[in-house]
């Protein structure tokens, strides 16, 4: 089970899943929540419309329910032992895009320094690392590379989506002294974003963007949930 490796962690408070309080919490989550988080497959989604230079992307589920709570316990509430049980589910993602006999390369999206101390960390290198380590234990051959930095942007609430698209690709830096992890065999190694949430998918299209720019193909994105206030289609055959 996805939650066993939280199986005799007694956390205090409220469910992260749904809330609830006064339960019992076996793995910082209720049972019910336990089910339906177990309970999620891996689907594609897409924005409508997507914007320009969208990779394939892969979600495990909408962001409602107990996903979204357990999502913002683990980014807004600190609560960090989440952080392997939702690598594992996000790992689920990547094998929906990454063959087995292909060296996988994992690239999460990366936090501003805001958001990093904000958060006590960057919050998606812990679970990348999390599902990189559950593929590796499933038989892939899996690293972790961070070429990217992120800059502080403005609120894009009230831009247009050229726009919040051109704001996104401009807030991206290729880090230094950093070459192609698929340089010595790009046809046949795998490249994968990986990201906590779509919602535009603008910023999903920018890191694909500056990657590729940097001579690094990306496969395809795998994200843990996918909003579906501004039109994403999720349940899409994979």
């Amino acid at each position: 089970m996805v939650f066993s490796e939280l199986a005799d962690l007694v956390l205090p408070g409220a469910c992260a899943g749904c809330g609830a309080e006064r339960v019992r919490l076996t793995y910082g989550t209720c049972a019910a929540c336990v089910t339906a988080l177990e309970s999620l497959r891996p689907r594609a989604a897409l924005p409508s419309p997507p914007p320009a230079g969208f990779p394939d992307c892969v979600t495990v589920g909408a962001y409602a329910g107990p996903l979204r709570g357990a999502l913002l316990a683990y980014k807004e509430k600190g609560r960090h032992r989440l952080a392997r049980p939702l690598g594992m589910l996000l790992a689920a993602a990547v094998a929906a895009l990454a063959p087995r006999d292909r060296p996988v390369t994992l690239v999460p999206v990366p936090s501003t320094a805001a958001a990093r101390r904000e958060r006590y960390g960057d919050h998606m290198a812990r679970l990348a690392g999390h599902a990189a380590g559950r593929l590796r234990a499933a038989g892939y051959r899996v690293n972790v590379v961070q070429p990217l930095r992120a800059l502080p942007r403005p609120d894009s609430t009230s831009l247009d989506a050229s726009e919040r698209a051109t704001v996104a690709v401009n807030s991206l830096r290729m880090m230094p002294r950093i070459g192609n992890p698929l340089r010595d065999g790009r046809s046949r190694g795998t490249l994968v974003v990986t990201d906590d949430i779509v919602t535009t998918g603008a910023t999903l299209a920018a890191v694909a963007r500056r990657l590729e720019e940097a001579d690094m193909q990306v496969t395809g994105a795998a994200v843990l949930a996918a909003t579906e206030l501004r039109g994403i289609r999720t349940g899409i055959p994979l």
